[in-house]
């Protein structure tokens, strides 16, 4: 008989032994690999939500107070008036800090939602839209009771590209002052509407100061007066995404628009200039220094990953900051 040779059940079971540790390596290597390569897509993904929430809050705050007066926008203030809203995350009812103006810049600390125990900021900030041309010619018309304003011809509000909105902010000037009101309306051609009851509570024309009305010279008798439109814009926190928290940015009382995922932390601080003690790194500026005192924004933006590592199960976290400096805000007359 043939002698068969062949595997004895050692070697067959040392042969099994070595394919296996030799498969683990490969599939561990593999596992490596893929771990690798998502951490780096994690990275450059929140590397990039950082960076579209710094440019586009760059761009914003360098524009702040551009077309604004100096020390802000009169509001409606003193008797009959009530508190103008807030934009803010979903739930709130915030309004702004009750006075005779808006200024260019609104602190928000600790008005965001809190987000990994830490109370995030939100900001308002305020400046001219230099897409539409409305302050070149004097208003053709605006009617006693200050809710109705008519554009001079030569300037089409019905423009698609820069169509006055339901929304839009308007702010009038003449030699008697500025007042800021909530366009409610148009009648599709040259004449903007500015009924109570709006979003932000602009239009109170029963109030004492701050109104439309008040830039009357006589009873229905408005001297030359020239148009703005004024662009809002409030940026904070939305933790409403079951995908988790978001940046967004909020025109007006309009809808906010996400700008930016997996931002879970914002903190702002500004420096003052007040010709004195120049205060630096100030959350909420308070008396004697005012809002319109601030010359430099302190931004801080924190962000995780929008889904967890595969190795460890955790989040990736990174942050920025960096300081933008505004333009005047007001006027300091340091020789004095």
């Amino acid at each position: 008989m043939k002698n068969e040779a062949g595997f004895s059940l050692a070697e067959f079971l040392v042969s099994m032994l070595l394919t296996l540790v030799v498969l683990g390596m490969a599939l561990s290597t593999f596992s490596d690999g893929v771990g690798v390569n998502q951490l780096a897509g994690l990275i450059a993904d929140t590397d990039q939500n950082l960076r579209s929430a710094l440019n586009m809050m760059t761009r914003d705050l360098i524009q702040t107070g551009e077309g604004i007066p100096t020390g802000g926008i009169p509001v409606p203030s003193g008797g009959g008036a009530t508190p103008i809203n807030r934009p803010g995350p979903i739930g709130t009812a915030y309004t702004f800090p009750a006075g005779p103006v808006l200024p260019a810049v609104s602190a928000g600390a600790g008005l965001g939602p809190t987000v990994t125990l830490q109370p995030t900021d939100l900001v308002t900030v305020l400046y001219a839209d230099p897409t539409l041309a409305l302050n070149t010619v004097p208003l053709a018309a605006i009617n006693a009771p200050g809710t109705r304003a008519t554009v001079d011809p030569s300037v089409s509000i019905v423009d698609p590209d820069t169509a006055v909105q339901p929304g839009d902010l308007i702010m009038f000037s003449n030699a008697l002052g500025n007042a800021l009101q909530e366009v409610t309306g148009t009648d599709g051609a040259q004449t903007m509407y500015f009924d109570p009851g709006d979003p932000l509570n602009l239009n109170q024309p029963a109030a004492v100061e701050g109104t439309l009305v008040r830039l009357q010279s006589g009873p229905g008798v408005y001297p030359p007066t020239v148009a703005t439109r004024v662009v809002m814009v409030s940026y904070y926190i939305d933790t409403s995404n079951p995908a988790g928290p978001r940046l967004v940015r909020q025109v007006g009382a309009g809808a906010p628009l996400a700008v930016a995922l997996g931002i879970e932390n914002l903190q702002l601080s500004y420096d003052l200039v007040d010709g004195a003690t120049n205060p630096t790194n100030v959350k909420t500026p308070v008396a004697p220094n005012s809002p319109h005192e601030i010359r430099k924004v302190n931004l801080f933006v924190s962000a995780r990953s929008e889904a967890v590592q595969r190795r460890t199960g955790q989040w990736f976290r990174n942050s920025l900051a960096t300081q933008i400096s505004l333009r005047s805000l007001s006027f300091v007359d340091r020789y004095r």
